[in-house]
């Protein structure tokens, strides 16, 4: 299974579609949103024939996003916590980095996705890998906005520049 991934969104409605177009071409079965819709109509392009699990980013001010979400996925609040074909998936805005080591070191999940940094990132601790898609561009963040993928199959991780 494919499972997409992608945080720090704020509102930039082309780069929104362009992650769903990305996540569609891909096959995603899956899609995860750390954080930072910040309002409803960044919500609706992610509705579609995937299962769909959000979290709150520390920008997400309209408490609308949470019913949007719930109006075809499934919305945490702060933190979340599912099992996709067998791997258990901790997701958390990132807010706190001590929160994320916290989650990636306890040895409870395969896989802790996070944004909030707009920097993407992947890498493996004592078992439990920790990604974070990226985000739009917003110094000091020098990257472009990306998205990632990974299989739950083969556990690559596949990053999507998207401009």
């Amino acid at each position: 299974m494919l499972i997409g991934i992608v945080s720090d969104t704020h509102d930039n409605v082309s780069q929104v579609e362009a992650a769903v177009e990305t996540f569609v071409d891909a096959g995603c079965e899956t899609v995860v949103h750390c954080g930072d819709f910040v309002a409803p109509f960044s919500v609706t392009p992610f509705d579609r024939n995937w299962s769909f699990y959000a979290v709150r980013g520390n920008n997400d001010g309209e408490w609308a996003v949470q019913s949007t979400v719930a109006d075809f996925g499934t919305y945490f609040g702060e933190m979340g916590e599912v099992t996709v074909d067998g791997h258990d998936i901790a997701m958390y805005h990132g807010t706190s980095g001590e929160i994320v080591d916290a989650l990636v070191e306890c040895g409870t999940y395969d896989y802790v996705l996070h944004g909030h940094t707009h920097e993407r990132g992947h890498e493996e601790r004592g078992g439990t890998e920790r990604i974070n898609p990226g985000g739009i561009s917003i110094p000091p963040a020098p990257e472009p906005f990306s998205v990632a993928t990974l299989s739950t199959v083969t556990g690559e991780v596949e990053f999507h520049e998207l401009g």
